[in-house]
Protein backbone atom coordinates (compact mmCIF):
# COMPACT_ATOMS: atom_id res chain seq x y z
CA UNK A 1 0.00 0.00 0.00
CA UNK A 2 1.39 3.30 -0.89
CA UNK A 3 -0.36 5.26 2.32
CA UNK A 4 -0.46 3.28 5.44
CA UNK A 5 -2.65 4.95 7.89
CA UNK A 6 -4.18 5.42 11.17
CA UNK A 7 -7.79 7.10 11.82
CA UNK A 8 -7.14 9.88 15.11
CA UNK A 9 -10.24 11.12 16.81
CA UNK A 10 -10.78 14.56 17.66
CA UNK A 11 -13.79 14.13 19.35
CA UNK A 12 -17.31 13.63 17.67
CA UNK A 13 -20.31 16.23 17.91
CA UNK A 14 -23.78 15.50 18.81
CA UNK A 15 -26.20 17.99 20.24
CA UNK A 16 -23.57 20.38 20.96
CA UNK A 17 -21.63 17.80 23.44
CA UNK A 18 -18.42 15.93 22.22
CA UNK A 19 -17.89 12.75 22.49
CA UNK A 20 -14.00 13.42 23.26
CA UNK A 21 -13.43 15.60 26.35
CA UNK A 22 -9.86 15.68 26.70
CA UNK A 23 -8.10 17.72 24.21
CA UNK A 24 -4.60 18.81 24.81
CA UNK A 25 -2.45 20.42 21.95
CA UNK A 26 0.71 19.40 23.14
CA UNK A 27 -0.87 15.57 24.24
CA UNK A 28 -2.51 15.45 20.26
CA UNK A 29 0.83 16.05 18.95
CA UNK A 30 2.91 13.69 21.00
CA UNK A 31 -0.17 10.88 20.04
CA UNK A 32 0.73 11.99 16.37
CA UNK A 33 4.62 11.54 17.13
CA UNK A 34 3.97 8.06 18.22
CA UNK A 35 2.04 7.33 15.27
CA UNK A 36 4.44 7.95 12.86
CA UNK A 37 7.42 7.01 14.70
CA UNK A 38 6.18 3.77 16.40
CA UNK A 39 3.50 2.43 14.65
CA UNK A 40 5.02 3.70 11.26
CA UNK A 41 2.31 4.96 10.02
CA UNK A 42 2.73 7.36 6.59
CA UNK A 43 -0.89 8.53 6.73
CA UNK A 44 -3.59 9.45 9.18
CA UNK A 45 -7.14 10.44 9.02
CA UNK A 46 -8.09 13.38 10.92
CA UNK A 47 -11.71 12.81 12.29
CA UNK A 48 -14.41 14.57 14.00
CA UNK A 49 -17.13 17.10 13.95
CA UNK A 50 -15.46 20.65 15.20
CA UNK A 51 -13.40 22.47 12.33
CA UNK A 52 -10.69 23.94 14.62
CA UNK A 53 -10.24 20.48 16.32
CA UNK A 54 -9.74 19.12 13.00
CA UNK A 55 -7.20 21.98 11.70
CA UNK A 56 -5.27 21.79 14.78
CA UNK A 57 -4.60 18.33 14.67
CA UNK A 58 -4.32 17.88 11.09
CA UNK A 59 -1.68 21.12 11.21
CA UNK A 60 0.05 18.60 13.97
CA UNK A 61 0.15 15.88 11.61
CA UNK A 62 1.33 18.02 8.69
CA UNK A 63 4.24 19.51 10.45
CA UNK A 64 5.57 15.87 11.18
CA UNK A 65 5.72 15.00 7.71
CA UNK A 66 1.99 12.62 7.82
CA UNK A 67 -0.04 13.02 4.72
CA UNK A 68 -3.37 14.03 5.82
CA UNK A 69 -6.74 13.13 5.26
CA UNK A 70 -8.72 15.73 6.56
CA UNK A 71 -12.18 14.53 7.29
CA UNK A 72 -14.90 16.42 9.12
CA UNK A 73 -17.67 13.82 10.54
CA UNK A 74 -21.23 15.48 10.59
CA UNK A 75 -23.76 13.61 13.05
CA UNK A 76 -27.32 14.48 13.05
CA UNK A 77 -26.80 17.25 10.78
CA UNK A 78 -29.13 19.02 8.28
CA UNK A 79 -27.93 18.92 4.85
CA UNK A 80 -27.43 22.72 4.71
CA UNK A 81 -25.40 22.30 8.37
CA UNK A 82 -23.39 19.51 6.72
CA UNK A 83 -22.59 22.02 3.88
CA UNK A 84 -21.45 24.75 6.15
CA UNK A 85 -19.19 22.34 7.59
CA UNK A 86 -17.50 21.61 4.95
CA UNK A 87 -16.93 24.90 3.87
CA UNK A 88 -15.23 25.46 6.79
CA UNK A 89 -13.41 22.63 6.71
CA UNK A 90 -12.39 22.83 2.96
CA UNK A 91 -11.06 25.96 3.65
CA UNK A 92 -8.60 25.01 6.41
CA UNK A 93 -7.50 22.11 5.10
CA UNK A 94 -6.30 24.40 1.68
CA UNK A 95 -4.50 26.56 3.96
CA UNK A 96 -2.46 23.02 5.48
CA UNK A 97 -2.36 22.30 2.01
CA UNK A 98 -0.58 25.31 0.68
CA UNK A 99 1.83 25.43 3.50
CA UNK A 100 3.10 22.35 1.08
CA UNK A 101 1.33 19.32 3.18
CA UNK A 102 0.05 16.02 1.73
CA UNK A 103 -4.18 16.90 2.14
CA UNK A 104 -6.75 14.98 1.05
CA UNK A 105 -10.20 16.23 1.85
CA UNK A 106 -12.93 13.09 2.84
CA UNK A 107 -16.57 14.61 2.00
CA UNK A 108 -17.94 13.11 4.94
CA UNK A 109 -18.71 9.45 5.91
CA UNK A 110 -21.51 6.89 6.31
CA UNK A 111 -24.18 10.25 5.46
CA UNK A 112 -27.31 8.36 4.85
CA UNK A 113 -26.66 6.12 8.88
CA UNK A 114 -25.17 9.01 10.42
CA UNK A 115 -27.43 12.12 9.42
CA UNK A 116 -30.92 12.98 8.93
CA UNK A 117 -32.91 13.36 5.43
CA UNK A 118 -31.67 9.71 3.74
CA UNK A 119 -33.11 7.14 5.31
CA UNK A 120 -36.31 6.79 7.56
CA UNK A 121 -35.65 7.73 11.29
CA UNK A 122 -35.20 10.48 13.31
CA UNK A 123 -31.86 9.19 15.31
CA UNK A 124 -28.84 7.02 14.12
CA UNK A 125 -30.04 4.46 16.22
CA UNK A 126 -33.35 4.36 14.30
CA UNK A 127 -31.67 4.68 10.98
CA UNK A 128 -28.83 1.63 12.51
CA UNK A 129 -31.57 -0.36 12.71
CA UNK A 130 -32.60 -1.01 9.51
CA UNK A 131 -29.67 -2.82 8.37
CA UNK A 132 -31.26 -5.71 10.30
CA UNK A 133 -34.45 -5.61 8.40
CA UNK A 134 -32.45 -6.57 5.05
CA UNK A 135 -35.70 -6.43 2.84
CA UNK A 136 -37.02 -3.50 4.10
CA UNK A 137 -33.35 -2.05 3.10
CA UNK A 138 -33.24 -3.54 0.09
CA UNK A 139 -35.99 -2.15 -1.49
CA UNK A 140 -34.62 1.24 -0.53
CA UNK A 141 -31.04 0.87 -1.84
CA UNK A 142 -31.67 2.91 -5.61
CA UNK A 143 -33.43 5.42 -3.70
CA UNK A 144 -31.05 6.08 -1.10
CA UNK A 145 -27.97 6.14 -3.01
CA UNK A 146 -29.52 8.41 -5.91
CA UNK A 147 -29.74 10.99 -2.59
CA UNK A 148 -26.27 10.39 -1.61
CA UNK A 149 -25.11 10.84 -4.84
CA UNK A 150 -27.04 14.10 -5.33
CA UNK A 151 -26.02 15.35 -2.45
CA UNK A 152 -22.30 14.47 -2.81
CA UNK A 153 -22.52 16.12 -6.16
CA UNK A 154 -23.12 19.13 -4.91
CA UNK A 155 -20.64 18.80 -1.57
CA UNK A 156 -17.91 18.71 -4.00
CA UNK A 157 -18.25 21.50 -6.12
CA UNK A 158 -18.84 23.31 -3.27
CA UNK A 159 -15.42 21.73 -1.37
CA UNK A 160 -13.48 22.40 -4.65
CA UNK A 161 -14.14 25.63 -4.69
CA UNK A 162 -12.20 26.19 -1.27
CA UNK A 163 -10.00 23.12 -1.37
CA UNK A 164 -7.21 22.58 -4.26
CA UNK A 165 -6.18 19.02 -3.21
CA UNK A 166 -7.78 15.31 -4.08
CA UNK A 167 -10.98 14.26 -2.55
CA UNK A 168 -12.87 11.24 -1.78
CA UNK A 169 -16.22 9.96 0.28
CA UNK A 170 -16.19 7.69 3.23
CA UNK A 171 -18.64 5.38 1.75
CA UNK A 172 -20.60 2.12 3.32
CA UNK A 173 -20.91 -0.95 0.79
CA UNK A 174 -25.17 -0.23 1.06
CA UNK A 175 -24.52 3.23 -0.62
CA UNK A 176 -23.84 2.71 -4.20
CA UNK A 177 -21.64 6.16 -4.71
CA UNK A 178 -21.14 7.38 -8.52
CA UNK A 179 -16.98 7.87 -7.87
CA UNK A 180 -17.13 10.10 -11.49
CA UNK A 181 -16.87 13.22 -9.32
CA UNK A 182 -13.89 12.08 -6.98
CA UNK A 183 -10.43 11.45 -7.03
CA UNK A 184 -10.61 8.41 -4.83
CA UNK A 185 -12.74 5.74 -4.26
CA UNK A 186 -13.34 5.70 -0.42
CA UNK A 187 -15.02 2.58 1.92
CA UNK A 188 -15.43 1.50 5.26
CA UNK A 189 -15.05 -1.64 4.85
CA UNK A 190 -15.34 -4.50 7.45
CA UNK A 191 -15.04 -8.43 7.29
CA UNK A 192 -17.99 -10.30 8.85
CA UNK A 193 -18.37 -14.13 9.47
CA UNK A 194 -21.37 -14.24 6.90
CA UNK A 195 -19.18 -11.98 4.47
CA UNK A 196 -15.53 -13.87 4.79
CA UNK A 197 -15.55 -15.89 1.99
CA UNK A 198 -16.03 -13.18 -0.27
CA UNK A 199 -14.18 -10.36 1.07
CA UNK A 200 -11.18 -10.21 -0.62
CA UNK A 201 -13.26 -10.53 -4.19
CA UNK A 202 -14.96 -7.42 -3.06
CA UNK A 203 -11.61 -5.87 -2.10
CA UNK A 204 -10.39 -6.70 -5.84
CA UNK A 205 -14.18 -5.53 -7.36
CA UNK A 206 -13.23 -2.02 -5.79
CA UNK A 207 -9.93 -1.79 -7.49
CA UNK A 208 -10.86 -2.97 -10.46
CA UNK A 209 -12.90 0.50 -10.76
CA UNK A 210 -10.21 2.11 -11.83
CA UNK A 211 -9.29 4.91 -9.60
CA UNK A 212 -7.01 4.55 -5.88
CA UNK A 213 -9.02 2.88 -3.75
CA UNK A 214 -8.60 3.75 0.33
CA UNK A 215 -10.02 1.60 2.81
CA UNK A 216 -11.11 4.57 5.11
CA UNK A 217 -12.67 2.57 7.68
CA UNK A 218 -11.93 -0.49 9.67
CA UNK A 219 -11.05 -2.94 12.41
CA UNK A 220 -12.77 -4.10 15.19
CA UNK A 221 -13.23 -4.93 18.87
CA UNK A 222 -11.16 -6.66 21.90
CA UNK A 223 -13.81 -9.08 23.28
CA UNK A 224 -14.29 -12.67 21.57
CA UNK A 225 -16.13 -12.88 18.54
CA UNK A 226 -15.94 -9.40 17.94
CA UNK A 227 -13.95 -9.73 14.56
CA UNK A 228 -17.10 -12.02 13.22
CA UNK A 229 -19.68 -9.31 13.86
CA UNK A 230 -17.98 -7.34 11.49
CA UNK A 231 -18.93 -3.15 11.31
CA UNK A 232 -21.57 -4.02 14.18
CA UNK A 233 -19.06 -4.42 17.10
CA UNK A 234 -21.04 -1.68 19.13
CA UNK A 235 -23.45 -3.72 19.40
CA UNK A 236 -22.99 -5.10 22.52
CA UNK A 237 -23.18 -1.34 24.40
CA UNK A 238 -26.04 0.75 25.34
CA UNK A 239 -25.94 4.14 24.57
CA UNK A 240 -27.36 7.22 26.08
CA UNK A 241 -30.16 8.17 23.61
CA UNK A 242 -29.15 12.21 23.96
CA UNK A 243 -25.41 12.35 23.76
CA UNK A 244 -24.93 9.06 22.20
CA UNK A 245 -22.24 8.56 24.82
CA UNK A 246 -21.94 4.18 25.53
CA UNK A 247 -22.77 3.56 28.83
CA UNK A 248 -22.12 0.07 29.68
CA UNK A 249 -22.16 -3.39 28.34
CA UNK A 250 -25.12 -5.44 27.30
CA UNK A 251 -23.57 -8.41 29.54
CA UNK A 252 -19.99 -9.74 30.32
CA UNK A 253 -17.48 -10.28 27.47
CA UNK A 254 -14.50 -12.06 27.29
CA UNK A 255 -11.53 -9.61 26.62
CA UNK A 256 -9.53 -10.71 23.26
CA UNK A 257 -6.90 -8.45 22.14
CA UNK A 258 -4.83 -11.43 20.20
CA UNK A 259 -8.61 -11.58 18.40
CA UNK A 260 -8.66 -7.55 17.49
CA UNK A 261 -4.97 -8.17 16.46
CA UNK A 262 -5.07 -10.89 14.07
CA UNK A 263 -8.15 -9.30 12.31
CA UNK A 264 -6.50 -6.11 11.69
CA UNK A 265 -3.41 -7.76 10.13
CA UNK A 266 -5.31 -10.26 7.91
CA UNK A 267 -7.32 -7.63 6.72
CA UNK A 268 -4.44 -5.41 6.02
CA UNK A 269 -2.95 -9.02 4.00
CA UNK A 270 -6.13 -8.84 1.92
CA UNK A 271 -6.06 -5.11 1.15
CA UNK A 272 -2.09 -5.25 0.26
CA UNK A 273 -2.63 -8.26 -2.54
CA UNK A 274 -5.82 -6.54 -4.32
CA UNK A 275 -3.74 -3.62 -4.96
CA UNK A 276 -5.11 -0.83 -2.36
CA UNK A 277 -3.68 2.95 -2.09
CA UNK A 278 -4.62 3.78 1.51
CA UNK A 279 -5.62 1.85 4.07
CA UNK A 280 -6.77 3.32 7.54
CA UNK A 281 -6.92 1.14 10.54
CA UNK A 282 -10.12 2.63 13.08
CA UNK A 283 -9.31 3.71 15.75
CA UNK A 284 -6.22 5.18 17.45
CA UNK A 285 -8.07 5.87 20.91
CA UNK A 286 -11.68 6.51 21.68
CA UNK A 287 -11.67 8.80 24.99
CA UNK A 288 -15.24 8.07 25.88
CA UNK A 289 -14.35 4.13 26.01
CA UNK A 290 -12.01 3.54 29.24
CA UNK A 291 -10.76 0.44 30.63
CA UNK A 292 -12.13 -0.39 33.58
CA UNK A 293 -10.91 -3.93 35.06
CA UNK A 294 -12.31 -3.44 38.24
CA UNK A 295 -15.73 -3.65 39.18
CA UNK A 296 -18.70 -4.60 37.01
CA UNK A 297 -17.59 -6.25 33.66
CA UNK A 298 -20.13 -4.13 32.28
CA UNK A 299 -18.42 -1.29 33.04
CA UNK A 300 -15.15 -1.91 30.98
CA UNK A 301 -16.51 -0.16 27.98
CA UNK A 302 -12.59 -0.49 26.39
CA UNK A 303 -13.79 -4.00 25.48
CA UNK A 304 -16.17 -2.72 22.78
CA UNK A 305 -14.00 -0.24 21.77
CA UNK A 306 -11.75 -0.64 18.25
CA UNK A 307 -9.11 1.24 19.53
CA UNK A 308 -5.91 0.07 19.41
CA UNK A 309 -4.92 1.45 22.78
CA UNK A 310 -6.75 1.44 26.02
CA UNK A 311 -7.76 4.58 27.58
CA UNK A 312 -7.11 5.24 31.05
CA UNK A 313 -9.56 7.11 33.39
CA UNK A 314 -6.83 8.43 35.99
CA UNK A 315 -3.02 8.19 35.81
CA UNK A 316 -1.07 7.56 33.09
CA UNK A 317 0.34 4.00 31.17
CA UNK A 318 3.35 2.30 31.56
CA UNK A 319 4.51 1.93 28.23
CA UNK A 320 3.87 5.41 27.76
CA UNK A 321 4.34 6.79 30.85
CA UNK A 322 3.61 10.43 29.42
CA UNK A 323 0.23 9.32 27.98
CA UNK A 324 -3.09 8.58 29.58
CA UNK A 325 -3.22 5.37 27.49
CA UNK A 326 -1.44 1.51 27.31
CA UNK A 327 -1.27 0.02 23.51
CA UNK A 328 -2.86 -3.32 23.38
CA UNK A 329 -1.58 -6.14 21.38
CA UNK A 330 -3.12 -4.34 17.98
CA UNK A 331 -1.26 -1.86 18.40
CA UNK A 332 1.99 -3.77 18.74
CA UNK A 333 0.30 -5.91 15.49
CA UNK A 334 0.00 -2.79 13.23
CA UNK A 335 3.43 -1.59 14.11
CA UNK A 336 5.23 -4.83 13.07
CA UNK A 337 2.76 -4.76 9.68
CA UNK A 338 3.68 -1.27 8.71
CA UNK A 339 7.29 -1.11 9.42
CA UNK A 340 7.32 -4.21 7.07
Amino acid sequence: MRAKGISYDTGFVRNGGFSRERFDPDEVRRELEIIRDDLHCTAVRVIGGDPERLELAATHAADLGLEVWFSPYPLELTAEETLSLFADCAERAERIRRRGAEVVFVTGAELSLMNKGFLPGDTQEDRLALLTQRDRLAERVGELSARVDDFLAGAVALVRERFGGRITYAAIPLERIDWTPFDLVGVDLYRSAEFAGRFAESVRTLVSLGKPVAITEFGTAAYRGAGDRGGRVLEVLEFDQETGAPVRLTGEYVRDEAGQATYVRELLEIYDAAGVDSAFVFVFALDNFPHRPDGDPRDDLDLASPGIVKVLEDGRGDTYPDMPWEPKAAFTALAEYYRG
